[in-house]
């Protein structure tokens, strides 16, 4: 079979039946010079090994998604051509080192066509075997039906990014763009270039339909990230019905408008793809670049190709008519000597690449020992210890202040501490306070360079947490994004993948956390969001009570590995628990629940509260001798503490608990049998007024204790 399937491509091509007829582009892609006979011939083997890789991609799809039962076959068989393009020509990457920094990242935004993922990943030559495809969405296998990011339950090589909610894909792919701009203005130089590649991501009709992929569009041409390539799947369908249904716009010119360089082609023209792909990668222009390939969902099944009922696994049923019209062998799962055999070639040509790069890296290392040191530790996620960098930090006095102004005074700090630490704003630092001074601010542009740790995200909440994601798993930098607490609603989608994909590289600024907010009324008074966060598995919550809680939850931030933390800040001033030491409140906080207040009489009743109303437990006990205050900044360290200590700071002997937090009470029962909180949505006045009216006070805590006994 090493020269069969090669030679039906061949004939397929020369009979002009591989797609349907080119579309005029917008930006025409200039067609190479006349070849040499000999090159002529190289060139149109390498396009029949193409052609026949991307039926044999197909046919790995369909017998995977058949064995299953379950999933989405329409864009496996749409893109193929697209595939066999990018893993068989256009991307440099090296399925033995998998982490190499300067690889092309692929991201599949459109993360219910998985198939097509794995099956490039196995035709490229990473180590996904036939089997994983035969396992396809089965527990424990390596091919989930969405692709993971690898982590603690999948460890898929090759796979950039967690997707599956539509349109985070493609605006995570703006993160990664990010990372790399940023990355080779840091460390390449005159002399050595180690950083310079290019990201893809492969998008539908759903991913640009959702608004989080023009708010990343946006931001991505503003800030001219020409390394940045979308590739739209345009096949006229979604799930409900045809596109034409729900979608009537020039999507072309609505990311023209944006400020992108554009194409339009036949995504089934092999041809067509690669000129298109090569011309936007050798397009320096400061513009990303979207190249809408037409296409046929579901394309070689007679049956369902080109309707949405192509889309997910209806056409099961005729898998294996659809095999045999396309060239296929009887035997499932068959890739031919010839695909594999012309893999090992990309594979070698690739390995080159890599190797030279390897020679300039460590030309590059010798000439600058510093920056490469920084640069491996950022990688490894090498980080001071926590202890180390707690005591690091000056202790931050002990007047009254918000804790959205201590984290100012802490940022700095850790920026010096953690040089991969970046951060950004909804529109929001003069609010917010997590710009990083003397660090630059990122862009194209007014006085941004791509090496700037300060980004300007605009009012776009849920792109910055799918850039914030991006940058994450691009592996280098460490990344935080702010917005007022209330919003990150907006955002809460990217949280979640955040948490799943256990991204400990990012975390979230979130300010004005209570009622205390005051005048802007109950439209910026979150009572349900901290609560609303606590509940995402493998998301850290810190709520601190004071500054030196806060030096404690920003600590954690940059040093847990299991995956992202919520900081959750006050706008109003707090008071300082002076009658502890530092180092305690700090050691206590990284624990997430400590004895703020120990009893000085036989213990008869525990108080625990959290952020604000920490101060309000510890005035309400001053005069209670058998009183324990317990400060709680964040549920999720404690819970993860041995069983001893959990027992030490909350004794399972003493029942009298109440607890108290501005925010919706349920959760606290876990914890207490009374709890003194905000079960409705505030008001519009001063904040001190409203959390006294609903009572957040020493006074009312009081109140609520005597009517325990």
């Amino acid at each position: 079979m090493k020269f069969s399937m090669l030679a039906i491509a061949a004939t397929a091509l020369a009979a002009g039946v591989e797609g349907f007829s080119t579309v005029a582009a917008p930006r025409s892609v200039m067609r190479a010079a006349p070849l040499k006979m000999a090159d002529a011939a190289t060139e149109v083997d390498t396009k029949a090994a193409l052609a026949t890789a991307a039926n044999e991609a197909r046919g790995l799809a369909m017998d995977s998604i058949a064995a299953a039962h379950s999933g989405h076959m329409g864009l496996p068989l749409g893109c193929a051509e697209i595939g066999a393009v990018l893993y068989g020509s256009q991307m440099q990457y090296n399925p033995k080192d998998t982490q190499w920094i300067n690889r092309d990242r692929f991201i599949l935004s459109a993360g219910h066509g998985s198939m097509f993922l794995y099956s490039w990943l196995n035709l490229a030559g990473f180590d996904l075997s036939i089997e994983e495809l035969k396992n396809f969405r089965q527990h424990h296998s390596m091919t989930p039906g969405h692709p993971e990011f690898p982590n603690s339950e999948h460890n898929t090589p090759g796979i950039e990014c967690t997707t599956g909610p539509l349109g985070a894909g493609v605006s995570n792919a703006v993160g990664f763009a990010v990372s790399e701009k940023m990355a080779a203005a840091r460390y390449n130089t005159d002399e050595h270039k180690i950083f310079g590649h290019h990201v893809f991501a492969l998008a539908g009709d759903g991913c640009f339909q959702e608004g989080i992929s023009a708010e990343a569009a946006q931001f991505a041409a503003h800030e001219k990230l020409d390394n940045l390539i979308i590739l739209y799947d345009s096949n006229e369908v979604t799930l409900d019905k045809m596109a034409e249904y729900t979608q009537s716009e020039d999507i072309i010119k609505r990311y023209q408008a944006y400020g992108f360089e554009t194409y339009e082609i036949d995504g089934h023209d092999l041809a067509v793809v690669e000129e298109t792909i090569a011309a936007a990668k050798a397009s320096d222009n400061g513009k990303p670049k979207f190249i809408k390939c037409n296409t046929i969902i579901g394309k070689g099944m007679e049956e369902t190709e080109g309707t949405n009922a192509a889309h997910g696994e209806a056409g099961v049923p005729y898998v294996d008519k659809a095999r045999a019209s396309i060239g296929l062998p009887e035997e499932k799962w068959f890739v031919s000597e010839g695909t594999r055999d012309f893999f090992a070639g990309v594979q070698a040509k690739n390995a080159k690449i890599y190797d030279e790069w390897q020679s300039t890296y460590a030309a590059w290392k010798e000439a600058n020992p510093a920056m490469a040191k920084e640069l491996e530790d950022a990688v490894a996620d090498n980080t001071m210890p926590a202890e180390d960098m707690l005591a690091a930090i000056p202790e931050m006095g002990d007047a009254a202040e918000a804790t959205r102004v201590s984290g100012f005074k802490v940022i700095q700090e850790i920026a010096k501490l953690v040089p991969n630490y970046i951060s950004g704003s909804a529109d929001l630092h003069g609010s917010t306070r997590n710009y990083i001074n003397d660090g630059g601010n990122f862009g194209a542009g007014f006085d941004k360079s791509y090496a700037g740790k300060n980004l300007y995200f605009g009012i776009r909440e849920h792109a910055m947490g799918a850039i914030l994601n991006g940058i994450a798993y691009h592996g280098i930098f460490k990344a935080s994004g702010s917005t007022f607490l209330v919003f990150v609603d907006y955002m809460r989608p990217t949280i979640r993948v955040a948490s799943l994909a256990e991204l400990n590289r990012v975390s979230y600024i979130l300010t004005h956390d209570s009622i205390g907010v005051g005048e802007d009324g109950p439209t910026h008074q979150p009572v349900e969001t901290v609560p609303g966060l606590r509940v995402i598995p493998n998301l850290d919550v810190y709520r601190p009570a004071d500054a030196e809680e806060t030096v404690a939850a920003y600590v954690s931030s940059v040093t847990r590995k299991e995956g992202p933390t919520a900081l959750i800040l006050s706008r109003q001033n707090l008071n300082q628990n002076t009658a502890m030491p530092a180092a305690e409140r700090r050691a206590g906080a990284m624990k997430g629940a400590y004895v703020a207040k120990k009893e000085t009489a036989a213990l008869d009743l525990i108080i625990i509260a959290t952020g604000s109303e920490v101060q309000h437990a510890l005035a309400a006990a001053a005069d209670m001798p058998g009183a324990r205050v317990v400060s709680m900044p964040c549920v999720e360290a404690f819970e993860r503490q041995s069983d001893d200590y959990k027992e030490s700071v909350l004794p399972s002997t003493v029942t009298k608990r109440i607890a108290m937090e501005a925010a919706v009470t349920a959760p606290w029962y876990k914890y207490a049998s009374k709890v003194v909180g905000v079960d409705r949505f505030g008001f519009s006045a001063p904040g001190d007024i409203v959390m006294k009216e609903l009572g957040m006070s020493a006074e009312n805590l009081k109140a609520e204790i005597a009517s325990m006994n």
